[in-house]
């Protein structure tokens, strides 16, 4: 694994990272890095494999995991909450770093996905998609974006990603996902909705008319959270 960019602006207060072409448990393992220094930092990731990450909010017998076994993908431990997400190749993973006395750190942080997801949300303003942070439609305990608890990425009626955290005890690590293109059957039998009548209420980039290379996508969504954190 290798990094496209790693750099520190002159005041060498923020790092920032972009990675191509990770699987989703080397990037978990590089925010797990990240938030042991402590320091202010902003990276994005694109990731290169499926896999299914799970959440502190999901036990080792979370329901769907015998799914998850049997279709042979990768189960990866977050130390941040929720339950389990499906990652696919070119999916974008966003990351903030933010040590405790940083000031959007705050009693609220638990709620605090509008602030932490600002950046984000611009991104995709930018380019001529609204989003919205929201509940999750409480349709599947197991499945983190469609589940009832913390606040989604909403686009059009359908969810285009999630976030969430873990404070350390040093700094805060938020982190989250933006899906590149979604596998509609495979996310049907992950969420345990694989009946005809129900259509995941999911979406993806690639749905919503997004279609710049995922390098791109990686360095735009990398200076929209700089510039959220008033940095230049």
């Amino acid at each position: 694994m290798t990094a496209m960019d790693s750099r520190e602006p002159p005041e060498g207060r923020l790092l920032l990272r972009i990675d191509p072409g990770v699987t989703c448990a080397e990037d978990i393992a590089v925010d797990d890095a990240l938030l042991a220094q402590g320091r202010l930092a902003v990276r994005v990731a694109v990731l290169s494999d499926h896999a299914v990450s799970i959440g502190v909010g999901g036990g080792p017998s979370a329901g769907f995991l015998d799914t998850v076994r049997a279709e042979s993908l990768p189960i990866v431990r977050r130390s941040t909450g929720g339950t389990g997400v499906l990652h696919a190749p070119g999916d974008l993973a966003w990351t903030l770093v933010l040590p405790r006395d940083h000031p959007w750190v705050g009693r609220d942080f638990v709620t605090a996905y509008d602030r932490f997801g600002s950046g984000v949300a611009q991104f995709l303003s930018d380019r001529g998609v609204a989003t919205r942070w929201a509940p999750p439609p409480a349709l599947s305990e197991d499945y983190c974006l469609l589940s009832g608890r913390g606040r989604v990425l909403w686009a059009r009626d359908r969810v285009l990603g999630g976030a969430a955290q873990h404070l350390g005890r040093n700094a805060l690590l938020h982190h989250g996902i933006l899906t590149a293109r979604i596998d509609r059957e495979r996310a049907a039998r992950l969420t345990g909705l694989a009946q005809p009548a129900i259509d995941p209420p999911l979406t993806s980039l690639a749905e919503l008319g997004i279609a710049e290379p995922a390098r791109e996508l990686a360095v735009g969504l990398a200076e929209a959270l700089v510039r959220s954190l008033g940095r230049r």
